[in-house]
């Protein structure tokens, strides 16, 4: 690179003084900067645009391996089923099979003669959140002391305000 300290650039400014002049100098500064940051953002951008094609190989070459890997685990999964199920089937070789389909009602019926309970399956209820809370019945809400109506906050004053006492005359 070009060494350029204070000294040689005030020794650049004076002869573009000179030889510019006072009037065209300040326009040619302007010029002179506008193309070296234009200068300077093309090589940011080459830079760039390299240091991604780098990374992009290596996420190829990284992509690669891990396919190869992925292969290899699905060939020794695979492998590993095969000796599993040939070793199952000469397991269950000798034992007898009365049908290939399962009686839920039979193995039911079973079960709740063993005495574990059969429960049902969950079916949700349907039902509307407004029909639910009308659900409570009236004499509760009057035991429990719930209000059944709402009242404005003023008739609520008006009611449990004391009321005055009769003087004697």
């Amino acid at each position: 690179m070009i060494d350029l300290g204070i000294s040689k650039l005030a020794l650049i400014g004076v002869v573009a003084l000179v030889v510019i002049g006072p009037e065209k100098l300040p326009r040619v500064a302007r010029t002179v900067g506008a193309l070296l940051g234009k200068a300077q953002r093309y090589v940011a951008d080459v830079k760039a645009e390299v240091s991604r094609s780098i990374e992009l190989d290596e996420l190829k070459k990284m992509k690669e391996s891990v396919e190869s890997a992925a292969r290899d685990v699905e060939s020794s999964v695979g492998n590993a089923t095969s000796d599993f199920e040939k070793s199952w089937s000469e397991v269950t070789a000798g034992l007898e099979t009365t049908g290939d389909t399962f009686d839920h009602a039979r193995h039911a019926d079973a079960l709740s003669s063993l005495g574990s309970p059969v429960y049902p399956v969950y079916k949700h209820p349907r039902k509307n959140w407004r029909i639910k809370q009308k659900a409570m019945p009236q004499w509760f809400k009057a035991r429990a002391g719930i209000r059944t109506q709402t009242q404005s906050g003023a008739a609520r004053v008006a009611r449990f305000r004391p009321r005055p006492s009769k003087a004697p005359r």
